[in-house]
């Protein structure tokens, strides 16, 4: 009977301990996926964050642009014949832009509208200053270098009119200075 009792508690250690080395090795599959979970959830968070930051970025570039080309657009006098006063700015959503890789220049088209008539303002511009990458914090300075507007007014007869204006600093340019004469030479070769 003892005997019988040794195999009876024998047979008892081994099916526990297999049951715990199985339920061990199931532990750590458990905390394998959820260590692989975890990966997985942070790596997305991360993407979204950063999809997110370029997202503001780019919109913090076309409010900067837009608002330079509307301060320009709206001391236009030609504009403001065409669709009247106050120009106002549309919606940024209707809008479209294009930036490159560095986010060294802009291409944008954004609608305005008047109390006669409306358009779209199309501009390309270029950044100011070198990259860093405190840049991304701090506000970049683009200038405009292509400013026009392409304007819809309404006629009497006719549907619709298109009238494109180019926007200008309307700065004058520098006065004309004499060329000078470069000093004359001996030697023919240098002729």
């Amino acid at each position: 009977m003892f005997r019988t009792s040794n195999k009876l508690l024998s047979s008892f250690r081994i099916s526990n301990s297999s049951q715990f080395s199985s339920a061990s090795k199931q532990i750590d599959k458990e905390k394998g996926k959820s260590l692989g979970k975890k990966a997985v959830s942070t790596a997305l968070i991360c993407l979204t964050g950063g999809v997110a930051l370029s997202a503001i970025d780019d919109l913090a570039i076309y409010h900067g642009c837009s608002s330079k080309a509307m301060e320009k657009a709206s001391k236009n006098q030609e504009i403001i014949r065409a669709i009247g006063e106050p120009v106002v700015k549309g919606p940024w959503y209707n809008a479209s832009l294009a930036i490159t890789h560095k986010r060294r220049s802009v291409s944008c088209t954004f609608p305005v509208s008047g109390p006669q008539g409306d358009g779209v303002l199309r501009l390309k511009a270029v950044r100011n200053g070198d990259e860093s990458w405190l840049s991304f914090i701090r506000p970049r300075d683009y200038d405009i270098l292509v400013l026009d507007a392409v304007l819809y007014i309404p006629g009497n007869e006719e549907a619709q009119r298109s009238v494109k204006i180019s926007v200008s600093d309307n700065v004058a340019s520098p006065a004309c200075q004499p060329c000078m004469t470069c000093p004359k030479s001996d030697d023919p070769k240098k002729q």
